[in-house]
């Protein structure tokens, strides 16, 4: 089958280089990497292959652009963000067209990502005035204490292909909303959506240095070794993996950075039998299942039913996967896309067999897709499964439900809070104290009750044990990027003068 590729209204928006200080540039060494379209393996283009010294060039434009930009009074780098979201609004489908290009992901799917990436513009332009400081009754006659909120300086962000978009203006967005500039390392595998965007950033007047954004593949592990510790850059964000995230902070130490990161997840989606609406659970599960083919790290990745109505929920939730379609992003009803790459190909393979071998069932799915592509893995239901599978222990990142039963509410939260991450946990309950008992007990960051979708700019994202630390979105977001100074004044009492 051919399959063809929109193309975009603006062509302009389709940069094969690099953004430093203002200007679209290749490597100092001209080495570039190809950035291949996961469905159907073909090449779409080439992008620079940054260096370490590439990357320092970046950081110090970021400097000098910190040293105005961090000046400009915050209702003037609300504009900027606001000009910036705007953009983005006007070239939705073309931003669309490049995550689905470059990340398999359906067209709508890839149209809501850029929707939802924007608004983070949005929420931050109205936040960059608005960040306050206290005044403090002190324990010292005559001193007087208020503390004010400054930007932390050049930050560092790494940010994931699998939110191409959204991951990047989740970073941007509070960091020049602060004052901070920025270097922005996009994914190797989704670099040209990032491009994008800076483009529009150039167009909004965001001035030049103060978003650089680099890509490299082969020299992923340099450029984030340059970020990491460079005394000139005082922060660093990164959404990823807890292993790399573990590695990074360990580079990060050399320099005491302040550090965000968002890490990996193992989310547990419980259903009690007191969920009143059975069809509702497996919608939410679907939705926090499948969404972009399982590879977010919010997605479900253990669901847990309760043992009395565990046979009716996997019946329905099987129904539901078996009208899915699966295939090029680009196809009139295509519902979902192919994995990435191989490798997560081979991973969410695996998992089924070891699942299958231990003595779980295949109910719906279960196999590569060759006739579709290298990438396609069909979406798939397994039942019966038990603590010691792969799945239970680890990310799966791709499109399987394993259906796990239990029997009590202590049961299930220690099941639960087996894993030693914490990101995300999803329950249905129609039970107000069991609601309360339940959501208090989890030991995740984000909880969503009766519903599979929490992701929002509005609303705190963020993990806590091995996923990480530090909130992204939301009021608090903007401060990962600021740090607290305090102001004593001495001498500041006494009787009024004659």
């Amino acid at each position: 089958m051919v399959h063809t590729v929109p193309k975009l209204k603006d062509s302009s928006l389709l940069i094969e280089k690099c953004y430093v200080n203002g200007e679209f540039v290749n490597a100092a060494s001209s080495s570039t990497f190809e950035v291949h379209d996961p469905s159907t393996g073909k090449r779409i283009g080439r992008c620079p292959e940054f260096n370490a010294s590439d990357t320092e060039k970046a950081i110090s434009a970021a400097a000098e652009a910190f040293k105005y930009f961090r000046r400009i009074l915050p209702r003037e780098r609300s504009r900027m963000l606001r000009k910036w979201f705007n953009l983005m609004t006007e070239n939705v489908e073309d931003i669309a067209t490049l995550i689905t290009w470059e990340n398999g992901k359906p067209l709508a799917d890839a149209k809501g990502e850029a929707t939802y990436a924007a608004s983070f513009l949005e929420w931050f332009s109205e936040e960059a005035p608005r960040t306050y400081g206290d005044t403090i009754g002190a324990s010292v006659p005559g001193n007087r204490v208020l503390t004010i909120k400054q930007p932390v300086g050049v930050c560092g962000l790494i940010t994931p292909w699998n939110f191409p978009a959204a991951m990047i203006t989740r970073k941007i967005g509070p960091a020049l909303a602060a004052g901070c500039a920025v270097v922005a390392k996009s994914p190797g595998e989704t670099p040209f959506t990032a491009n994008a965007l800076a483009e529009l950033s150039r167009r909004a007047g965001i001035p030049p240095g103060v978003v650089n954004i680099i890509t490299a593949h082969k020299n992923t592990a340099e450029v984030g070794e340059t970020l990491t510790t460079s005394p000139i850059v005082k922060k660093v964000s990164f959404t990823g993996s807890t292993n790399v995230g573990k590695l990074l902070m360990k580079q990060s130490a050399s320099s005491l950075k302040k550090l965000s990161f968002e890490l990996g997840g193992n989310a547990p989606f419980i259903v009690f039998d007191d969920c009143a609406d059975i069809n509702a659970a497996v919608a939410g599960a679907i939705a926090s299942k499948f969404r972009s083919s399982g590879q977010t790290c919010v997605c479900a990745n253990r669901i847990y039913v309760q043992s009395g109505i565990y046979d009716q929920f996997a019946q329905k939730m099987a129904e539901k996967v078996k009208e899915f379609k699966v295939g090029f992003g680009f196809d009139v009803g295509t519902t979902h896309g192919p994995v990435i790459h191989g490798r997560a190909v081979s991973k969410v393979e695996g998992h089924v067999k070891d699942a299958v071998s231990k003595g779980a069932q295949v109910v719906v799915g279960g196999q590569k897709m060759p006739d579709l592509g290298d990438n396609f893995f069909q979406p798939t239901v397994l039942t019966g499964l038990k603590n010691d599978m792969q799945l239970a222990g680890e990310e799966t990142f791709g499109p399987v439900a394993g259906l796990f039963s239990f029997e009590t509410e202590k049961e299930v939260v220690e099941l639960a809070n087996q894993a030693e991450v914490g990101l995300a946990g999803y329950f249905f309950s129609r039970s107000v104290d069991r609601i309360w008992r339940i959501a208090e007990a989890l030991e995740v960051g984000m909880v969503g009750v009766n519903t599979g979708l929490i992701s929002d700019s509005a609303t705190p994202f963020g993990g806590v044990k091995q996923s990480g630390f530090g909130r992204e979105g939301s009021k608090y977001g903007i401060e990962e990027y600021m740090i607290i100074k305090t102001i004593t004044m001495g001498g500041c009492g006494g009787e009024l003068q004659r």
